[in-house]
């Protein structure tokens, strides 16, 4: 293959960046930006119910395709205001005032709808009012520590921080041959900074870096890879079960045109409208990418090119960690204001034996992708997926996810279960104020995932970024059953519930591949007595995992939070060196960050 089709990671990608941005300088009227609004289940799920409530979709964002701009956000609030025919409780009212709050630069100075009441909550009453006619230093809007507004220089600056206590009774116990002596206390401390703005209105920024010490549950330290961590990138283990990591994202973003928004830096893209993401989810460690995304009334197309980290055996070159790449598209149409369908590809691949360049025939943001795969003679991992969500009656949800990874159209239908039958389904829905009862909302989501799906030849081409799964924790050869249930009893007090029930197929040793783990080549596969068919979801040693997690969540100001949390999880499992169970309590208080739901 012909060396020229391929260039060096800074010469592809930053290439790109370079041309955008100049593009960017040349335009003399570029629009207003926005930063977004950062991952986290709890804050999304109020956008999510106030989208519900209105019986139709919002039109500065999909609701599909994640993360959402702040503008966007308070204009759905906007909306809601203006139209008065939503029937909202008490606590919707809060939700407006605690979304406008917390993205207050966009609501030209109508930030609360009853702000005396929304002052009382948002803050300690540590402060006292200032002198009229002057403004506080400090927390002079109670979603920020500092900050600065006007044309030129936008400023939102904000210390982050969770610390907590606990115990696991799993510590300390046998599980198999898996001895261990590690005190059962849990602990946790992150500390860090979050800064975003805007500069002249025309370019957005933000950034976002803590430090975090802490022994988690044993189930979470089980579960990390070598080196790293849930969630997150580099970890270092210290004694005693002992956890050590660094979180950093960041990003830059403009709109070159009124439809058109460029966003480049190191972060999260979600794709789906459920509790987990078969195509996308936010499940690994951040990465680089870029991403335009397009929207032209009721499509909204989003291009994203990402440089991510095979942190697999295979990954190493010359003490570094070697790069894999990947191009997705996602199309997401509103049928009408109540029914969306989306569309997407996905082209997972490495070029470490041509120097490891971005492959420049995927970069052409309107292409299909497995025509460029065939075209340049490859075997990189295509993979294509479609989504759907109906909002019902002003009550529901329902939503879906199909993921297609590989097939074969002789075995596809006539149920022979061929390995290379590789696919994932979501079906989940959403129904709020449940049977009548204010602000109970409840959710239901089934996964299920075919063995070998999401998996390659190897760690250059699998699709999974620092050694975790792009999409569901779990991998692949699985089903899983979950239910959530959310309730808001006070303006300060929310309730959380969630029951997951899972059976997967495990290996029973590193060398044997039954389709779980998506780390591993499918080459390596199980061959049965069958061969390749009679590949079946759950095969190899079973483990049917029981997960109960209740917190309680207590609003001391604007994003300031007690969490209790009750949590048991049990493995069942033929064999012993799977099976555990384990029972988890902890309280904590965290300012500015999300709570790790660690459902797994």
């Amino acid at each position: 293959m012909n060396d020229r089709f391929f260039v060096p990671m800074d010469q592809g990608i930053i290439r790109v960046f370079k041309i955008l941005i100049l593009s960017l300088i040349s335009l003399s009227s570029v629009h207003a930006q926005s930063s977004y609004i950062p991952f986290n289940d709890d804050y999304y799920h109020l956008i999510d119910r106030l989208e519900i409530k209105r019986g139709k979709f919002t039109e500065g964002f999909h609701s599909n395709v994640k993360p959402f701009e702040r503008k966007a956000v308070v204009a759905l609030t906007d909306s809601i205001l203006k139209e008065g025919t939503i029937n909202l409780t008490d606590r919707d009212w809060e939700t407006i005032d605690y979304l406008r709050e917390d993205s207050w630069e966009w609501t030209n100075g109508m930030i609360s709808t009853d702000s005396l009441k929304y002052d009382k909550l948002a803050r300690l009453g540590l402060f006292q009012d200032p002198p009229p006619g002057k403004a506080r230093k400090f927390f002079n809007h109670p979603a920020d520590l500092y900050s600065i507004h006007n044309q030129d220089f936008d400023l939102h600056f904000n210390f982050t921080t969770t610390n907590f206590i606990g115990s696991d009774n799993s510590y300390g116990k046998k599980f198999g041959t898996r001895e261990d002596a590690t005190p059962s206390q849990l602990w946790g401390t992150s500390r860090g900074v979050e800064i975003r703005g805007m500069i002249n209105e025309k370019l957005g920024f933000y950034t976002y870096v803590t430090d975090s010490q802490g022994r988690y549950p044993r189930y979470v330290d089980d579960f990390k890879t070598t080196n790293s961590f849930p969630g997150e990138g580099l970890a270092k283990a210290t004694r005693n079960r002992g956890i050590d990591f660094l979180t950093a994202r960041g990003y830059i973003t403009f709109r070159p045109l009124k439809s058109i928004n460029v966003k480049f830096g190191h972060d999260h893209n979600v794709f789906g409208s459920g509790y987990r993401s078969l195509i996308l989810s936010d499940n690994s460690s951040p990465y680089l990418f870029l991403r335009l995304d397009t929207q032209l009334g009721k499509f909204h197309y989003t291009n994203l090119f990402t440089s991510m980290i095979n942190a697999g055996e295979d990954g190493f070159r010359e003490f570094l960690r070697s790069k894999k790449f990947a191009a997705i598209h996602h199309l997401s149409v509103n049928l009408t204001d109540k029914i969306n369908i989306g569309v997407f590809e996905a082209e997972v691949f490495n070029r470490d034996s041509v120097g490891g360049g971005y492959d420049l025939n995927y970069l052409n943001p309107i292409i299909f992708y497995r025509y460029v795969e065939s075209y340049i003679g490859s075997q990189d991992n295509a993979i294509l997926g479609f989504d759907f969500r109906w909002l019902v009656a002003n009550k529901a949800s329902i939503y879906s996810q199909f993921v297609l990874d590989e097939f074969l159209t002789k075995y596809l239908f006539n149920g022979s279960g061929s390995w290379a039958n590789k696919y994932s389904f979501q079906l989940g829905g959403k129904y709020v104020d449940a049977f009548g009862v204010p602000n109970l909302d409840l959710q239901a989501e089934y996964n299920v995932v075919r063995p070998y799906t999401y998996s390659h030849k190897d760690g250059g081409r699998n699709y999974v970024h620092y050694g975790q799964s792009l999409t569901h924790p779990l991998g692949a050869n699985f089903r899983e059953y979950l239910g959530i249930i959310r309730y808001k009893a006070t303006s300060r007090l929310s309730l959380y519930g969630t029951i997951m029930m899972a059976n997967q197929g495990k290996d029973p040793d590193k060398d044997t591949n039954y389709g779980g783990d998506i780390t591993k080549s499918y080459e390596t596969r199980n061959v049965n007595r069958d061969g390749d068919l009679n590949q079946k979801i759950g095969q190899g040693i079973k483990a049917s995992t029981a997960y109960t997690d209740l917190r309680i969540s207590y609003s001391l100001a604007h994003n300031l939070f007690l969490d209790g949390r009750f949590l048991k999880r049990r493995i069942t499992s033929p064999n012993e060196d799977i099976a555990a169970n384990s029972t988890v309590w902890s309280l904590a208080i965290r300012y500015n960050m999300a709570f790790r739901q660690q459902t797994y």
